[in-house]
């Protein structure tokens, strides 16, 4: 079998710790390319990994060789220019999540997608590991029935990234982009990708970055999980994103998904998913069905084979998909709509109110 040739842009956590490994387990990839803006980075990382060629944009990358596809793992400012690139050099592209910074760049990016006729695919590990998979299997057989309500959340007490990862510059906002995302778009999947028409949310400044508060006693010795997440440092660092977030999305099928996200809250840890038709329910954590029986409502255990690694499960998929011509399950459409719904959060709190998306 010919190998699926791989070049990487942005050798940050992500991509070393993360995608690297999957690469470096598969005997039918070939990761041929890495390109960073820190070129001794860059460097590094293609030594560390073996990788023949390195260059400092991907500009320079792509006039220089021609991989199968393209894995964006830079900050998410680059991600549309690189993808856009990759997509115009005949590539196709894994990007991570957020695509861009706002809609725009994610409507530019699904033309030169669609133009080019590449497969794009957006980087949502959560929607492919197996409990999730399996969820969404139950959904489309009608076990749930009509799903009509969702409600995720991806909280921290205390868990900033540190680097870029709290500048709108670089990031494009805070936990709603970081990982508010992930269960977003987790619980969106399950109940069947139905098509978001408005988002009323309200995202939070209260406790800023909380590294620089002043230190008092502590009132407890239990230490509150952090984020070991960190991001390249930059010299025109500002703290200016949100500490959390919380509202509603409405789909056209009259279905809604409350949500709630955050870096630094007061309050207890959650990581959650549940979603909700007329016939069962089902939470990820723990992972049961709820469903009726007569008058009673029966709670089970989901069983079955549900381990592995979500990050191998997502390049698998997109590999099957480039291999045999099928179309990701997190294809450059529901990308945009995504975008739609992460930029509507930051909208309706700005403008007070619940917003439309047009279309």
């Amino acid at each position: 079998m010919e190998k699926i040739k791989v070049a990487v842009v942005g050798t940050g956590n992500i991509c070393s710790g993360a995608h690297m490994p999957v690469y470096m387990g598969r005997d039918d990839v070939e990761v041929i390319a890495c390109a960073d803006i820190d070129f001794p980075k860059a460097q590094a990382f293609a030594e560390k990994f073996n990788i023949p060629q390195v260059y400092a944009s991907v500009e320079e990358l792509l006039a220089n060789c021609k991989p199968d596809y393209v894995d964006v793992c830079t900050w998410p400012a680059a991600h549309a220019p690189v993808a856009i690139a990759a997509a115009n050099a005949g590539c196709h592209v894994m990007c991570e999540k957020p695509i861009c910074h706002n809609l725009e760049d994610a409507l530019a990016l699904k033309e030169a997608i669609d133009r080019n006729g590449v497969k794009f695919m957006l980087a949502v590990p959560l929607r492919y590991d197996k409990p999730a998979v399996h969820a969404r299997k139950l959904v489309d057989e009608g076990v749930l029935g009509e799903v009509y309500f969702g409600k995720t959340a991806y909280v921290r007490q205390r868990g900033i990234p540190s680097g870029w990862f709290s500048c709108t510059k670089y990031a494009g906002g805070g936990p709603i982009i970081d990982i508010g995302v992930h269960r977003i778009d987790l619980a969106w999947y399950m109940m069947g990708c139905p098509k978001p028409v408005s988002v009323l949310a309200s995202a939070v400044y209260k406790i800023g970055d909380y590294h620089d508060a002043p230190k008092v006693e502590a009132v407890s010795e239990k230490v509150s999980a952090n984020n070991a997440w960190s991001g390249t440092q930059v010299l025109d660092y500002k703290f200016d994103v949100e500490d959390s977030a919380s509202g509603v999305i409405r789909f056209e099928n009259g279905a809604q998904l409350l949500f709630e996200t955050s870096w630094s809250f007061n309050g207890p840890t959650n990581n959650s998913t549940q979603i909700a038709g007329d016939k069962a329910g089902i939470t990820l954590e723990p992972f049961k069905l709820y469903r009726a029986e007569g008058s009673k409502l029966v709670e089970e255990d989901i069983q079955g084979d549900f381990g592995g690694n979500y990050f191998a499960n997502e390049i698998d998929h997109f590999i099957d998909c480039i291999r045999n011509d099928k179309v990701p399950s997190s294809n450059i459409d529901q990308a945009v709509q995504l975008q739609m719904m992460l930029m509507g959060i930051y909208e309706s709190s700005k403008v007070g109110h619940e917003i439309s998306f047009t279309y």
